[in-house]
């Protein structure tokens, strides 16, 4: 059995992360820069992000976190959003989501430069995701293939059960699952797959 411990990769890929801007540091070119949009007070989001403000720093990043009261205005976060999209300064940022009820979460994403956004949900990143071409990447499937990567877990060939169909998750990691490189013969499962013990038990008996 492996046993896969997430943050010392993390902890690993941040110090690589660092040395690389301490290099761009020492020849006076740009830092990396992330920003982050916090609209209201919800306590998974906002210990979210400053994990997020914390690993910027640890990776020697410029981060700046952006808070806005849970009753902002749709028209004024998409304000918010335009003015990002516009700074030369901010190379990627995120909203963190879930956002309040009265905000349209799909008008937000599709707001969003596709060059900046670090997220990878809007529809032009997520289909480039599909095509294998190059793009920002949902993060926490990203991550997963990095784990993969770093325990020399081999995917090409085997089968593969995603439990999920989530935009930020379960889809994006069956389509990663899948592409060359990768390799796996990909079952998607979501709250409608009839009996998943047997969809998940067919895979591996196959």
């Amino acid at each position: 059995m492996i046993l896969i411990d997430g943050k010392k990769v993390a902890e690993e890929i941040k110090l690589e992360l660092k040395a690389e801007v301490d290099v761009l540091r020492a020849e006076g070119k740009k830092i990396p820069h992330l920003a982050a949009v916090l609209v209201g007070e919800n306590p998974a989001s906002m210990a979210y992000v400053n994990n997020k403000v914390k690993s910027c720093a640890d990776a020697g990043f410029v981060s700046t976190l952006i808070r806005k009261d849970g009753n902002i205005s749709q028209e004024e976060l998409l304000k918010v959003v335009e003015e990002l999209n516009q700074n030369p300064d901010i190379d990627g940022f995120i909203v963190q989501l879930p956002l309040p009820k009265h905000i349209d979460e799909l008008t937000v994403t599709m707001a969003i430069d596709p060059t900046k956004d670090v997220d990878g949900f809007h529809p032009v990143n997520f289909g480039k995701m599909a095509q294998g071409l190059p793009c920002f990447l949902p993060a926490t499937p990203y991550g997963i293939t990095l784990l993969l990567k770093y325990y020399d877990i081999e995917t090409s060939g085997k089968n593969a059960v995603v439990v999920g169909r989530s935009h930020i998750v379960g889809t994006p990691m069956s389509i990663l699952l899948s592409r060359k490189g990768a390799d796996a013969t990909v079952t998607l499962t979501h709250s409608r797959t009839k009996i998943l013990k047997k969809s998940f038990l067919r895979q591996i008996s196959s």
